[in-house]
């Protein structure tokens, strides 16, 4: 007969207990998780850059001028984009942040807030937007989607001033939108906004969209996907 000792067994109980929190246990931010890069280490701008023009205005300088206005727009982002506690933050008086580094297809993740009636959005590549927004409409729509749809399927939101997040997906001009875990936006072609008569870019930079408000965003992760 197998006899177990009380101690040894209080042990076994500690043991699984200890390892169910572990389990459930938040992870810390700007962690990213297994097979995620984090494009914000929470200290500093590290990976990101000012926004210097559109794409199509972008293609027009010489090297020697898109060097001039990138190392102005870093400035100025150095200005008006700040850390604070893990959180990045924008004072609503700059410009856009943009990655330092293009992207095709990928997976992303990103935290954000905003305040009373906010207005952000993320691009991808380089191009507008998934929709953030205090507005009933709901977040996580493709706003500037003209042909195809542009709205969330449902309203995902928590209220103003608490923290959302996002799970996008795109795959060639496919977009998938998760928000607070409810899927808002479901293989949704994104438009390109910047010349109708083209599809979306094949690559671009991911960007955390001014619109003149404060802003908060937290847990950035990228994961690219194979072609």
């Amino acid at each position: 007969m197998l006899v177990f000792r009380r101690d040894s067994l209080v042990a076994v109980c500690l043991l699984f207990v200890s390892s169910a929190l572990a389990a459930d246990a938040p992870r810390p931010d700007n962690s990213p998780p297994e097979g995620f890069v984090a494009l914000f280490n929470g200290k500093d701008l590290a990976g990101w850059k000012g926004l210097v023009k559109d794409p199509i205005e972008r293609a027009k300088l010489t090297p020697e001028q898109l060097e001039d206005l990138q190392k102005a727009a870093n400035q100025k982002a150095q200005m008006h984009w700040s850390v604070e506690n893990g959180v990045l933050i924008y004072d609503g008086k700059g410009d856009s942040l943009v990655t330092e580094k293009d992207y095709g297809d990928f997976e992303l993740f990103v935290d954000w807030k905003i305040a009373a009636k906010g207005d952000s959005g993320i691009y991808l590549r380089g191009s507008p937007q998934v929709q953030i927004w205090d507005d009933p409409v709901g977040s996580g729509g493709l706003y500037n989607n003209q042909k195809n749809p542009s709205k969330p399927s449902k309203v995902a939101d928590k209220p103003v001033g608490e923290w959302n997040t996002f799970h996008i997906k795109m795959v060639g001009d496919r977009v998938w939108v998760t928000l607070n875990g409810e899927l808002v936006t479901d293989g949704v072609v994104m438009e390109n906004y910047w010349d109708r008569e083209k599809p979306i870019y094949s690559t671009g930079a991911i960007e955390l969209q001014h619109h003149g408000n404060r802003l908060e965003f937290k847990n950035i992760y990228v994961k690219e996907l194979p072609r």
